[in-house]
């Protein structure tokens, strides 16, 4: 059993890597997982980690919603510039969320409250490389959340074929 001395001693260099050399901090606490060293691990580091992971789920759910939507707004209000990156964008978008989505099925409780902000910076998006005026968008999300992960939904003018082959 070790003493209270060496249990802060101890204490200071598992918080001293956590600050100094994160990667070999999660090595270290997964060791001690594996060999169920229960004293030895940085619970506190280790809950704020854990919180964080969830936190960026919500993030890059998020961010994919984002750029979708303004690629989707860039889409309805610029008809004459679809190009196929545009397409290519929003097919892969797509893809990427719902694989996030798949991959953590809670995610979908947030979508709602996700898809609000997403649209803001979707907004941002689209007029910053339309050039158009942030107030040629809605106010609101003109879309539905269900259409906007459709690969059978691209508002205003149906893409002309070849952009579709």
């Amino acid at each position: 059993m070790q003493t209270p001395q060496i249990e802060q001693t101890a204490g200071r260099e598992i918080q001293s890597l956590y600050e100094t050399d994160f990667l070999a901090w999660t090595q270290q606490q997964a060791n001690f997982l594996r060999d169920r060293q229960w004293s030895q691990l940085d619970l506190s580091n280790l809950i704020e980690e854990i919180e964080s992971l969830g936190r960026q789920q919500r993030a890059e759910l998020r961010n994919r919603l984002s750029v979708l939507i303004g690629h989707l707004l860039k889409w309805e209000y610029q008809p004459g510039r679809r190009s196929r990156s545009w397409l290519n964008t929003i097919r892969i978008q797509r893809l990427d969320t719902l694989e996030l989505i798949e991959e953590n099925p809670s995610l979908k409780l947030y979508l709602q409250e996700v898809q609000e902000k997403a649209y803001i910076k979707g907004i941002i998006l689209a007029s910053g490389e339309t050039n158009l005026p942030i107030k040629t968008f809605p106010q609101d999300c003109p879309y539905m959340l269900e259409d906007i992960l459709s690969d059978r939904f691209y508002p205003g003018e149906p893409a002309t074929d070849d952009l579709m082959e």
